[in-house]
């Protein structure tokens, strides 16, 4: 059983559902990123997703865009951002992580290579927002047999005729992005995403996390209340970006962590 697995199993027997955080490695330096990361399970995090600094990041708003170009002014890179899993497993052995991004830098590295670091490093699972089902041979497939969970992501767009092929080799859970556009952009309407996540629980048995346009412990627990859990970014990167102590980045986090648990 993997760590996400586990994690999800003891959530379920507890009655809860998850809260999962979204940070950028190195952000705003190196120091100040491992601190926060570092600090996450405390706050009451399940699942931490570590994003991994890229040139082009398409999918991300102005936030999350600027959290990477100070990482990478910073000296970040993806062996660093390895680093940083292995340096968090020395004190924690039992938190998930997701590495989150791009391919451009795994296919730098060599996809054999960098699965191989990921998983000696500590890494749970991956979520690859520019590789989709059609290329699963690339990375999706060689990282499920490594032992490393390819977390899939399902839009408003992803249609009953598309869904099946976007969760044939999904593991973990499945990402729901509550609305079409880039990450920090709009706030969620749990509305609308209740009936899109329930149908996709009816066509896979894997939890179903949301995630874009949650930025306040109560969006936590409406969007929590009608999923399995909720994903918070772009709010925690702010704080970050605007030098806000980490003390009060986490106190935030912990915050929106106890919204998530309610809902």
């Amino acid at each position: 059983m993997s760590r996400i697995d586990a994690k999800f199993e003891e959530l379920r027997a507890a009655g809860k559902k998850a809260f999962v955080a979204y940070i950028m490695a190195g952000d705003s330096d190196y120091d100040t990123g491992f601190e926060v990361m570092q600090g996450l399970p405390a706050t009451g995090v399940d699942i931490i997703e570590l994003g991994m600094p890229f040139t082009d990041p398409m999918a991300d708003g102005s936030t999350i865009q600027l959290a990477g170009q100070r990482a990478l002014e910073g000296g970040m890179t993806l062996e660093k951002t390895l680093q940083y899993a292995r340096d968090f497993r020395k004190t924690d052995d039992t938190t998930p992580i997701v590495m989150m991004g791009y391919y451009n830098p795994i296919y730098s590295r060599g996809v054999d290579k960098f699965l191989k670091d990921a998983k000696e490093a500590g890494i749970d699972g991956l979520i690859v927002v520019d590789l989709p089902p059609e290329e699963d041979d690339e990375l999706c497939i060689p990282a499920q047999a490594t032992g490393i969970n390819f977390i899939r992501l399902a839009t408003p767009t992803t249609d009953d005729k598309r869904l099946p092929t976007v969760l044939q080799n999904t593991s973990g859970f499945v990402y729901y992005v509550s609305m079409t556009g880039i990450t920090g952009t709009a706030d969620v309407q749990t509305t609308e995403v209740a009936p899109e996540v329930a149908r996709i629980k009816a066509a896979t048995d894997l939890p179903v996390i949301v995630g874009f346009g949650i930025k306040t412990p109560d969006d936590a627990a409406a969007v929590a209340s009608v999923s399995d859990g909720a994903v918070v970014g772009s709010a925690i990167v702010a704080k970050i970006g605007a030098g806000e102590p980490v003390s009060d980045v986490l106190a935030f986090v912990a915050d929106l962590a106890d919204g998530a648990h309610r809902g």
